[in-house]
């Protein structure tokens, strides 16, 4: 389904939060939103991989990086895998790599880098706690929306 943010902000006065503009768009699907899924890590993308491989229709996976500019959370294998599995897109603060590739994936994703660098596989790190960046707070089970115009969060669903 494809959104427009302007229009989604205009139609719900009061309901959206707009998140900084420090993000780049580099997925193939320019337009995206769904029903949030935190995960907080620190250059560790062992969560990311692992829920990349479970059903995800109609969620978009926010992911609190940090904003590491550092190492990458997510590249073309795991962007794939969560082609495969249905997810709508990831909002990711912090850096992703392989982005020629994921350019040409059925999928949302905005982050605030690339760089070639990959992380390490600790297992550390949170899923669907409450995160905060890009001065916004994000709750799992809220929805999430974004385009080229921006990102907007907001309690309900609004399409």
């Amino acid at each position: 389904m494809d959104y427009l943010t302007p229009d989604l902000c205009d139609a719900n006065p009061g309901e959206v939060e707009v998140l900084e503009p420090v993000f780049t768009n580099y997925g193939g699907r320019r337009s995206f939103g769904g029903k949030i899924v935190t995960i907080k890590c620190f250059e560790d993308n062992s969560l990311i991989k692992l829920h990349a491989s479970k059903p995800g229709k109609g969620k978009v996976m926010v992911v609190d990086g940090g904003g590491s500019l550092k190492k990458s959370l997510l590249g073309d294998m795991i962007a794939g895998n969560a082609v495969k599995n249905g997810w709508e897109g990831f909002i990711i603060y912090g850096c992703i790599r392989d982005i020629d590739a994921i350019a040409e994936l059925d999928l949302g994703v905005q982050a605030l880098n690339s760089i070639p660098l990959k992380t390490e596989k600790l297992g550390v790190g949170e899923l669907n706690v409450p995160i905060e960046f890009a001065g916004v707070s994000f709750k799992p089970g809220a929805f999430i929306y974004a385009d080229n115009n921006g990102i907007i969060t907001s309690a309900k669903a609004l399409t």
